[in-house]
């Protein structure tokens, strides 16, 4: 799910973008390789807005949580379910640099004003091939703030010269792989006969 949450937010912030007056600009490419001298990458990066995965971490708070489910009279059970949180950067790496704080501004603007996305409320390409394994989903998106120091070691370690930029945390992608590790019989009624202790 990692892949279509990520091309789920760039149809987004690019069709609120074009709502607004401004162009398309981003992309969901990897901001390290704004030097690089492939010609395809080059030409993504230039004059638009990158989006970037930088890092990603497991909910340690639903770890443990037991993954089983009823079907008829049998229960299956399941490695437990992995949620994920997303850290998201956008890179706006404009040709004018006031285009750049503009976009990185109104994406800011976005997200202010939705941070909630579901299968309901979410407008995205379903006929896509690469999508059509998406199911009902639901997460939320909020701006993260590193110190100077993070934002050092996050630009020295992505190589590259530091643009304007704003960085999302995207809380609780589910990932589940489909595979069952046990299944038992659903425990039905009790039966039995309790006998009262006489009183002397």
């Amino acid at each position: 799910m990692i892949f279509e949450i990520i091309q789920i937010i760039t149809e987004q912030v690019n069709n609120y973008l074009e709502e607004i007056g401004l162009d398309k600009s981003v992309v969901a490419e990897n901001i390290a390789f704004l030097e690089s001298q492939n010609e395809d990458i080059g030409t993504a990066l230039k004059d638009g807005v990158a989006l970037t995965l930088i890092n990603l971490d497991e909910e340690a708070t639903l770890k443990n949580f037991p993954n089983h489910t009823i079907e008829n009279t049998k229960t299956i059970y399941k490695n437990s379910i992995i949620n994920l949180n997303l850290y998201l950067l956008f890179s706006a790496n404009r040709d004018k640099y006031v285009n750049s704080l503009k976009d990185i501004s109104k994406i800011i603007e976005f997200f202010q004003g939705k941070r909630l996305f579901t299968q309901a409320n979410t407008i995205y390409n379903r006929s896509s091939s690469a999508m059509s394994n998406v199911d009902n989903f639901r997460f939320t998106v909020e701006l993260y703030t590193p110190t100077f120091e993070e934002l050092n070691y996050i630009w020295g370690t992505l190589g590259g010269k530091q643009l304007p930029s704003a960085l999302y945390k995207v809380s609780m992608i589910q990932i589940e792989r489909n595979i069952v590790q046990a299944e038992g019989q659903v425990i039905g009624e009790f039966t039995g006969i309790t006998k009262r202790k006489e009183q002397s």
